[in-house]
């Protein structure tokens, strides 16, 4: 049994004891049942996943894949494809928003490049010596091919950028990682996006296709036509129609049309909900990978939490699919986890209320006949 296989072999289906268990304890805080609303949600969901008395998500890591969409070539996107090598160099020097963000939450910041089409010095390295940023050479291939004229990748390079993820998180994890977040960087990823929904939940290209990086009108339109193309070519459409054919399995849409950082983004989520540690989604990319995660292992949105609902069309579509609940909703589409790391604060102070309130009996106060 290869490393993929095993991971997804370990997802568990989470037993309904340990939110039962929680509950009690909840209710028996000084508080009128229910009163802290999502609050209390995370909280029993932190002790399904850990299984723990008292959950800790104090040590907590974002782990941020990049690579590079070779259908950008079709002018899908506002920028162009060198921007992903540049903003993981920007990562590296402290200077984007997950850097802001990932430190306000007391996070460590995992830069990967899994599939950059650009090769980074030996030398390139953190200019952050606080040990906060780490970046890992974990490159599959130099980018995807272009999905809407061949497959995006192969069969082996889907796997092997599945089991990097898988790697990577494992490594976190044996660090003392309690908390993980997914963040993407990579020109082109909501077009593989957006074919990875719409593939996945049979709804039209067109409802599902956003701006992304801020294209107008017409690179909308374009964009919109080059998925539903690509999807017609990969036999995902039924002959004669617009309709969207129920999805082939995950393994082969994601080699058909998905992305290295998607891919990657899989894998880090399978391989926390084996270790059962939570997961912190962010938006529409990393909820293309939680996707292709749950068409792998059924299991595991059990262990995930949806930071934020982004702007980005099929974002929604997504979250309901999943059966998630965003935490917050801040019209974000930035991408890197940044949503991710915003929501860390609040799953944190979840755990705190859990682990921290006083029961009425503790605290000598009468409860509610």
């Amino acid at each position: 049994m290869n490393k993929l296989q095993q991971t997804i072999s370990n997802i568990v289906h989470l037993p309904a004891s340990a939110a039962e268990r929680a509950q009690a304890r909840l209710d028996s805080l000084t508080k009128p049942p229910g009163s802290l609303g999502r609050l209390e949600e995370i909280a029993r969901q932190l002790v399904a996943i850990t299984g723990a008395e008292r959950p800790s998500v104090r040590r907590k890591s974002v782990i941020v894949m990049a690579g590079d969409h070779g259908v950008t070539a079709e002018g899908v996107s506002a920028y162009p494809q060198a921007v992903t090598a540049q903003m993981v160099l920007n990562f590296l020097h402290g200077g984007a928003a997950i850097n802001v963000l990932a430190r306000h939450a007391g996070a460590r910041l995992v830069v990967v490049d899994i599939g950059v089409n650009a090769e980074f010095p030996p030398a390139t390295k953190p200019a952050d010596t606080s040990g906060n940023v780490e970046f890992l050479r974990r490159k599959v291939a130099p980018g995807t091919r272009n999905f809407a004229r061949e497959a995006a990748m192969t069969h082996d390079e889907a796997v092997a950028a599945l089991t990097t993820g898988i790697e990577v998180v494992e490594a976190e994890i044996a660090r003392g990682a309690e908390l993980i977040a997914t963040g993407d960087m990579g020109i082109g990823n909501t077009a593989a996006s957006s074919a990875i929904v719409a593939a996945m939940t049979g709804q039209p290209v067109a409802k599902i296709t956003g701006r992304g990086t801020g294209i107008n009108d017409a690179g909308l339109a374009k964009k919109i036509e080059v998925i539903g193309s690509a999807l017609a070519l990969h036999g995902l459409t039924k002959p004669g129609s617009a309709g969207i054919l129920p999805a082939m399995p995950a393994l082969d849409l994601l080699a058909k049309v998905g992305g290295l950082e998607i891919a990657g983004l899989g894998g880090v989520i399978l391989g926390a909900a084996a270790a059962r540690r939570p997961v912190v989604l962010d938006g529409f990319i990393s909820g293309a990978a939680a996707l292709v995660a749950a068409g792998l292992a059924p299991n595991v949105a059990q262990f995930c939490f949806a930071a934020h609902r982004s702007v980005e069309a099929g974002h929604r579509v997504m979250l309901e699919t999943l059966g998630l609940k965003p935490i917050v909703d801040l019209d974000l589409r930035l991408g890197e986890g940044t949503g991710a790391a915003l929501a860390m604060h609040l799953i944190e102070a979840a755990a705190k209320i859990y682990n921290e309130m006083a029961t009425f009996a503790e605290a000598g106060v009468a409860e509610k006949h």
